[in-house]
C-alpha cells in the first residue's frame, strides 16, 4: 500500500472467538469512551467503535497499517487472548458481516443493525468519521438492510431476548409461569413479548424507570406491570422465570437481593452480567447466560443456511463495488493532482504567449482571440493527459501503486514535499472533465 493512501486496521473481542467473559473483561466504559482512546492517538484521522453484550471493537483510519496497530493498542483490547486484529479490507469486510447478522450468536439477528447504525451517529457527532469510514460503515450498514430485506435470514428467532425464552422453554414449562423481565430496553422488550408469545400467566417488567416498563406492558396479551428495581426481591420471590438485560455496570441480581427468591431460572443476557456468579450458588436457582445459548442458535444457524449464503453473495458484491469505489476515489485523487500541475504549465504559458501577442501586435489581443488561445491549451491539456488518466485509473483497480506513485512525481517532483492524499472528492478541473470522462 502506498504511502499515499488511507487503511482500515481493527481490532476486536467479539463472538464467536470470545467467549462472556472475554467480552466482559474486554468492555471499555463506552464507545465514547473508546472513540476518545483513539483519537488521542497520533495519526489517527478517523476512528469508529462498537460495543455490544456479545463484542467490543475498534477500528481506525491511519496512513499506515502499523501506525493503525499502535493506535488500537491504546485500546488494551489486542492484549486479551481471544482478540482479533484484521487489516484494511478484511476489516471493512467484517463490518459487513457484523451488519448484516452473520457474526451474531443469533444468526440474522435485528438489533445488531441498530447497533451498528447507533455507534456509526456516535462516531459521526465525535468528529471521528471521514470519507474513508463514511463508505465504509454506510456500506455495511446498506449490506445489513439488504440481508434482510432480500432474504430470510432474519425469519423465526431473531433476537437473544427471544432465544432467551426458547431456551427457558427447553428446560421448563413456560406457559402459565409467572415471568420477569429485567431492563426495558430493546432487548428486555423482546424477551416480554416472546414470553407473552410462549403464554405466561403474567410478565413482570422491573426496570431503573418503571414508566419504559408500562410502555412495554401495554403492548402485551398478557398480563403484567411494571415496577421499578427496587422492588426486585418481591418480584424474584414471585417469579418462576427471569430473563435479565440492563445497562447496568455492576450486578443487579445479587445473592442479597436474590435471597428467598426459591426455585428460579435465570437467563442472563447482560454485558456486563446482570447475575451476579454467587447467585448460582443457591440451590434452588438455575442461571444461564450467553454462552449456553448456543444450542439454541445452531439449530437457528442450520434452519438458516441457505438464507446465510445468500448473504454471504450479497457482502461479497457489495464487498468489490466498494473496494472499486475506494480505488476510484484513490485514482481521482491522484489524477486531480496531475490535472493541477498541468493547469499551472498551461497558465503560465498561455500567459507568456499573450503578452507575446499584444506585444507585437497593433491592437492588442481582443476576448475572442484570448478565448481561441486558452480553448487550444485546454484542449491540448486534455488530449494529452487523457490516455494517463485511463493508465492511472487501471493502474488503482489493479493495487499498482508503484505506477500512481512514479506518475506523480513525474508531473509534479515536489510531491514529497505536499500533504498525504487522502480519499476525498477531489476532481479534475471542469474544462477538462469532459475530455478525462470519454475514455471511461
Amino acid at each position: 500500500m502506498n504511502r499515499n493512501t488511507s487503511v482500515v486496521s481493527g481490532v476486536r473481542v467479539a463472538h464467536p472467538e470470545a467467549t462472556v467473559h472475554d467480552i466482559e473483561a474486554a468492555r471499555a466504559e463506552s464507545v465514547a469512551a473508546l472513540l476518545d482512546t483513539l483519537r488521542a492517538e497520533s495519526g489517527v484521522e478517523e476512528a469508529y467503535a462498537l460495543q455490544t453484550c456479545n463484542r467490543v471493537e475498534a477500528y481506525v483510519v491511519t496512513a499506515d497499517p502499523e501506525t493503525g496497530r499502535r493506535a488500537l493498542a491504546a485500546t488494551g483490547l489486542a492484549e486479551h487472548a481471544a482478540s482479533v486484529e484484521t487489516g484494511h479490507e478484511e476489516s471493512l469486510r467484517h463490518l459487513m458481516r457484523v451488519a448484516a447478522g452473520v457474526e451474531s450468536l443469533v444468526l440474522g439477528e435485528d438489533q445488531i443493525l441498530g447497533q451498528v447504525r447507533s455507534a456509526y451517529e456516535s462516531a459521526v457527532d465525535a468528529g471521528a468519521i471521514g470519507p474513508v469510514l463514511e463508505e465504509g460503515v454506510t456500506k455495511a450498514i446498506r449490506v445489513g438492510e439488504r440481508a434482510r430485506n432480500e432474504t430470510a435470514i432474519n425469519e423465526g428467532v431473531v433476537s437473544l431476548g427471544s432465544a432467551a425464552v426458547n431456551l427457558a422453554e427447553r428446560e421448563l414449562d413456560v406457559a402459565d409461569a409467572a415471568a420477569a423481565v429485567i431492563g426495558a430496553g430493546e432487548m428486555g422488550s423482546l424477551a416480554a413479548r416472546a414470553f407473552d408469545a410462549a403464554g405466561v400467566a403474567e410478565v413482570v417488567i422491573a426496570n431503573r424507570t418503571p414508566e419504559h416498563g408500562e410502555w412495554i406492558v401495554s403492548d402485551l396479551d398478557a398480563p403484567g406491570r411494571a415496577v421499578g428495581l427496587d422492588a426486585l426481591p418481591e418480584t424474584l420471590t414471585e417469579a418462576d422465570v427471569v430473563v435479565a438485560a440492563t445497562g447496568s455496570d455492576d450486578p443487579v441480581v445479587t445473592p442479597d437481593v436474590a435471597t428467598g427468591a426459591g426455585e428460579t431460572f435465570y437467563v442472563d443476557l447482560g454485558q456486563p452480567r446482570d447475575v451476579a456468579p454467587a447467585v448460582a450458588e443457591h440451590e434452588a436457582a438455575s442461571v444461564r447466560d450467553l454462552d449456553d445459548l448456543e444450542d439454541v442458535t445452531d439449530e437457528t444457524r442450520e434452519r438458516r443456511s441457505s438464507a446465510a449464503l445468500a448473504v454471504e453473495s450479497i457482502i461479497d458484491e457489495e464487498f468489490d463495488r466498494l473496494l472499486s469505489q475506494y480505488k476510484r476515489k484513490r485514482a481521482d485523487a491522484v489524477i486531480a493532482r496531475m490535472y493541477e500541475s498541468a493547469e499551472r504549465v498551461k497558465d503560465r504559458e498561455v500567459a507568456t504567449a499573450l503578452s507575446r501577442l499584444e506585444s507585437h501586435g497593433d491592437g492588442g489581443v481582443d476576448d475572442a482571440e484570448r478565448e481561441v488561445v486558452e480553448s487550444l491549451a485546454d484542449a491540448l491539456v486534455s488530449q494529452m493527459l487523457a490516455a494517463p488518466t485511463q493508465s492511472l485509473r487501471d493502474a488503482a483497480a489493479e493495487d499498482d501503486w508503484e505506477t500512481i506513485a512514479t506518475a506523480i512525481r513525474l508531473f509534479d517532483p515536489d510531491i514529497e514535499d505536499a500533504d498525504p492524499i487522502r480519499l476525498g472528492d477531489e476532481r479534475p478541473p471542469a474544462r477538462f472533465a469532459a475530455a478525462e470522462t470519454e475514455d471511461d
